[in-house]
């Protein structure tokens, strides 16, 4: 049984800090990245697929994209820059890199989580112009998520500073966030 939801409409994100979107594909990462953040505060496993492979669905080239991308967000950090990562990070090996990187820039790191229904996260893969993910593995990617979030204290105690779960799409087009300088 997973915890109770707390329901958000505005969340207030400390400046600079590393912002880790997690959510099976589909669930609506990226138009919640493009919606609240600069296109240079984003760093997508897409986008790096893309320029190190043949396209942004290319699996070949994630090793390398990730590599890249991780370098991406340790130098952006180091700056003192707010930075996002549009990736699926549904699993807790791909957000303990990007959690090591958060503390070696002594940043707090920021769990944005899209906990939809499956259902939800299909539908939306629907929508998606261009490339779609096979709704096997999008389910795979719901239950890592739903795993990590039974997990005994949650994404929590991964070691991000806080953790902010959105259950309905309802709620995603409602959310407002705010920056506070971080102290």
């Amino acid at each position: 049984m997973i915890a109770s939801v707390t329901v958000y409409s505005e969340i207030v994100l400390p400046d600079p800090c590393l912002v880790v979107l997690v959510g099976p594909a589909g669930s609506g990462k990226t138009t919640l990245a493009a919606r609240h953040f600069a296109p240079d505060e984003i760093l997508a496993s897409d986008a790096f697929r893309a320029r190190l492979g043949s396209g942004e669905d290319d699996q070949a080239a994630s090793r390398r994209a990730f590599s890249a991308l991780h370098a991406a967000v340790a130098r952006r950090l180091v700056a003192g820059q707010l930075t996002v990562v549009d990736a699926t990070s549904v699993w807790r090996r791909a957000r303990d890199g990007l959690l090591r990187r958060a503390r070696w820039a002594t940043v707090p790191a920021v769990a944005l989580v899209l906990d939809l229904p499956e259902a939800d996260c299909l539908a939306g893969d629907r929508l998606r112009h261009g490339r779609h993910v096979e709704p096997g593995v999008i389910h795979e990617q719901w239950l890592a998520l739903q795993e990590s979030l039974r997990a005994p204290g949650g994404l929590a105690a991964e070691g991000f500073a806080s953790v902010h779960r959105l259950v309905a799409r309802s709620e995603v087009d409602r959310l407002v966030i705010r920056r506070q300088p971080a102290s």
